[in-house]
């Protein structure tokens, strides 16, 4: 199986300091600093690729799961907001819509509960504890 990488550098202090992430297969390198992780100031923060990693899995995982069933999804769109309290990510909302023409509301629903409690990266963050998935199906 394959090992994914990313890189993390960062100079200085908690609050003073600044680093960037890069993500190498792609070419992503972002900025980051306390006020982006922590405030509303610019650059990413480890909370939004955590966001992004679960919405992209969830979404992979939910393709599957419906398209076994026999509905292949049109398409599906995560957002995912993660929540950030006293240093601990305690809330993952995903808001899923998708396109699978066919499927009934009950069939939905259980693919959308098995995605979410089996996708790998599900798994992986099984400490956070909450994590919500609002599913909508067009």
């Amino acid at each position: 199986m394959a090992v994914r990488k990313a890189e993390a550098v960062w100079q200085g202090t908690l609050k003073e300091g600044s680093g960037t992430m890069k993500l190498p297969s792609q070419g992503y390198e972002g900025p980051y600093t306390y006020a982006s992780r922590f405030e509303e100031g610019k650059g990413t923060n480890p909370e939004e690729l955590i966001g992004a990693a679960i919405a992209g899995c969830y979404s992979m995982h939910l393709a599957n799961q419906l398209a076994t069933a026999g509905f292949p999804p049109e398409s599906i769109n995560t957002t995912a907001s993660v929540r950030i309290e006293a240093g601990v990510i305690n809330q993952i909302v995903l808001d899923t819509t998708v396109s699978a023409p066919g499927i009934g509301q009950d069939v939905f629903e259980e693919k959308v509960a098995f995605s979410k409690a089996n996708c790998p990266v599900s798994k992986a963050l099984a400490a956070v504890g909450d994590i919500v998935v609002n599913a909508t199906l067009q």
